[in-house]
């Protein structure tokens, strides 16, 4: 079992980093994100500038969620990989020759395009992850974080800091 165990960590550690940094380099570049994102022609012009950062946004929260196990984070990280999933079949649907937009500006799928397809598999494998990770949650019992205990903890300890200090 300590094996699956440190599977368990492994792959939410791997899952939660990966949005965290996929996030961020989007965050770093809204525009470019906006544009890849207005090439799939399925978000009206108005809405492009707030998804292209409210999307990476919530990619970077659920990811650090999932780093913490905390509450909630591993339905959002779910419910964003079907997401992409779908849109990245609708792409190779309507034959787009797009960048996937996975990982923003600096992303090596960018420059080659035809890269919805192993975009897509990399998502499939992602979901795959997921599917053990809410299996061994059931199997092991495993008891989430709520968000309001992770934030009494940091601030129990941030508290306990300034007192150490005086």
């Amino acid at each position: 079992m300590p094996l699956l165990d440190w599977m368990y960590r492994l792959l939410r550690w791997f899952i939660g980093g990966l949005f965290i940094y996929s996030g961020i380099t989007k965050l770093l570049a809204p525009q470019t994100f906006a544009v890849l994102i207005d090439a799939y022609g399925i978000v009206p012009d108005g809405l492009l500038m707030p998804v292209s950062v409210i999307l990476p946004a919530l990619e970077v929260l659920a990811g650090v969620g999932l780093l913490f196990d905390t509450h909630g984070s591993l339905v959002v990280i779910t419910g964003l990989l079907l997401l992409f999933v779908a849109i990245l079949g609708y792409g190779i649907r309507m034959g787009l020759d797009v960048d996937c937009g996975c990982f923003g500006p600096e992303d090596p799928e960018i420059e080659a395009f035809h890269g919805l397809r192993p975009a897509l598999y990399r998502d499939m494998v992602m979901l795959t992850a997921v599917v053990f990770l809410y299996g061994w949650r059931r199997y092991r019992r495993v008891q989430t974080m709520k968000i309001s205990l992770l934030m009494d903890t940091w601030l129990t300890r941030f508290d306990r800091d300034i007192l150490d200090e005086h």
